[in-house]
């Protein structure tokens, strides 16, 4: 019997994803010292494009080469070097799959060693690590430049032979900030009522789908909530994604959290239930609710493992397209095996990414030890990106404390490069 993986689906603008497996966004770090894109990229995304993923979602490609979500993104301002975003489109659609470009900004989420003072909707402080400065709140200008920024690197995207774009409005991002009363004090058009505070979003998305004309697939990446105490919330995305369904977006994509709430990373908030972690899917358990609302295809992005739990989620019609991340960097070609039935579960390779209690010996470094096995598993699966990147396989044995250190080793290096270029 065929998988139900394996089905088309057609999107409103009259696109057609090939199957029901999504690759999720992941920050690639791999454009050179000029925010360029890289023969690594093209390296990547053919292997993952020949791996039988029906659609691919780039890594964050910022939209302002001044803030940056790290070092190692690929900027798209201007079609100066669009040749090389066409190699890379034309390279990550080999095998008939679609690939879109997910732009971003990331407002008060940009490093102090990309820009000292980042731009966000109100000047509230990102307090984690010392790694963020105070931002600035945006003027009326600030805002008008963003929705023009988005608008025409969407149209760049087009121009350069991608298939679609998505435009990233979760996990503590820009739009994610202008969404969340924690963070949007605004007392303007742009701040108070969910209606302001989702309205720079909805005319970013005007304005692109114009630019992009009405057959070019549009997506959104939304919270389903913050996960924080008087932060966006599911009502709140119930609401937004009622909207977006009216705003003519083809597929909303649900994941969640912030940096200061890291849901997007997979550790798990307290908010959700047992039986959703018993069936893996971390926000399956909004579903529902979002979709009626949405009245558009729902793509739901974290803690797939087994493919039993993923065909029941399309059969039963409660998602229309099982995003996909980490995997996808241990097992390129996995969704070819869960269509084909030769696997019946993905690598999960979390769990032993963990310092026993007992490293260093003692209880004070703690919070050190979270903070490493949190970045050490950020890492190993950036490690195994940049392998892909370089033709190699993967290398799932690599422990925590090494992921780690090649984790911040390579980050010191991007900014080194780019500080310097």
């Amino acid at each position: 019997m065929t998988s139900s993986l394996a089905q088309p689906i057609a999107l409103p603008c009259g696109s057609t994803i090939p199957n029901r497996l999504g690759k999720s966004a992941m920050t690639e770090g791999l454009a050179d010292k000029f925010d360029r894109p890289t023969q690594r990229h093209n390296t990547l995304y053919k292997t993952w494009s020949k791996g039988g993923t029906g659609l691919h979602i780039t890594g964050n490609v910022m939209i302002d080469h001044r803030y940056l979500e790290r070092a190692g993104n690929v900027v798209l301002e201007t079609d100066k070097d669009l040749n090389l975003f066409s190699s890379w489109a034309e390279a990550g659609t080999c095998a008939g799959n679609q690939l879109w470009v997910q732009l971003n900004h990331p407002g008060r989420q940009c490093p102090k060693i990309v820009n000292k003072q980042p731009l966000s909707p109100s000047d509230i402080h990102l307090e984690l690590l010392g790694n963020f400065g105070k931002p600035k709140a945006m003027t009326e200008d600030d805002i008008q430049d963003i929705i023009l920024r988005f608008t025409k690197s969407a149209g760049l995207v087009k121009k350069a032979g991608f298939t679609g774009v998505q435009i990233h409005c979760a996990h503590g991002y820009l739009f994610s900030q202008f969404l969340s009363p924690k963070i949007n004090q605004r007392t303007d058009q742009w701040g108070g009522s969910l209606e302001n505070r989702a309205r720079i979003i909805r005319q970013t998305i005007k304005s692109v789908r114009k630019e992009v004309g009405p057959d070019f697939p549009i997506g959104v990446k939304l919270n389903s909530a913050d996960f924080q105490k008087g932060g966006f919330s599911l009502d709140d995305c119930v609401t937004v994604a009622g909207w977006l369904g009216e705003d003519s977006v083809d597929l909303l994509e649900i994941s969640g959290g912030t940096y200061e709430q890291l849901s997007l990373i997979g550790v798990e908030p307290t908010e959700v239930r047992e039986s959703t972690r018993k069936r893996e899917a971390y926000f399956i358990e909004y579903a529902s609710r979002i979709k009626t609302a949405a009245k558009i295809p729902l793509m739901i992005t974290g803690g797939f493992r087994s493919r039993e739990v993923m065909e029941k989620a399309i059969a039963d019609k409660e998602v229309d397209v099982i995003g996909l991340a980490r995997p996808l960097c241990t097992q390129p070609n996995c969704s070819e095996k869960l269509i084909d039935g030769s696997i019946d579960r993905l690598d999960d390779y979390e769990q032993g990414l963990v310092l026993g209690k007992g490293f260093w010996g003692n209880n004070s470094s703690s919070n050190l030890i979270k903070a490493i096995n949190n970045f050490g598993q950020v890492g190993f699966y950036y490690w195994q990106i940049i392998r892909l990147s370089q033709g190699l396989n993967p290398e799932p044995e690599l422990k925590v404390f090494r992921s780690f250190q090649r984790h911040m080793r390579n980050d010191f290096k991007l900014n080194m490069k780019r500080k310097f270029a």
